[in-house]
């Protein structure tokens, strides 16, 4: 039973350590009187939520995909850009509708399902859309 208690009462302490630490920084004079601030902060997709760190972290994808528009179109997986495009364009419309509605998921969303059918428009321009997907049939000598 110590350890049963032990473990409730670390857990129990560091669930309560985002809202102690948002409480301290909210209550901070400068950021109290700057409305614009304060107001990003207390937001229910703010920073000391993980409605701000997802998709924050999801512009990693899209940049790469940017990084990617360099490589020789042969070596894009049609697969991956597909499901990039359809998970931006699903995501878009999921991130306007939920409760908190979060602006950074819905542009995250859009920058990736533009990114990939950037990459499927190259693939398809160079007529490789379909490689790797439909199986091509091997030359019988």
């Amino acid at each position: 039973t110590h350890y049963f208690l032990y473990r409730s009462s670390c857990y129990n302490m560091a669930l309560g350590i985002v809202p102690r630490l948002k409480s301290s920084i909210i209550n901070i004079p400068a950021v109290k009187n700057n409305e614009f601030v304060y107001k990003f902060l207390d937001s229910p997709a703010g920073p000391f939520t993980i409605h701000f760190w997802a998709p924050s972290f999801k512009w990693v994808i899209s940049l790469a995909n940017i990084a990617d528009m360099q490589r020789p179109v042969e070596k894009v997986s049609t697969g991956q850009q597909i499901a990039i495009t359809a998970t931006g364009i699903l995501f878009t419309r999921l991130s306007l509708v939920v409760v908190p509605v979060n602006y950074n998921l819905a542009s995250v969303n859009i920058f990736m399902a533009g990114t990939g059918m950037i990459q499927l428009y190259r693939k398809y321009d160079a007529g490789q859309l379909l490689d790797g997907i439909v199986p091509t049939e091997e030359k019988k000598e």
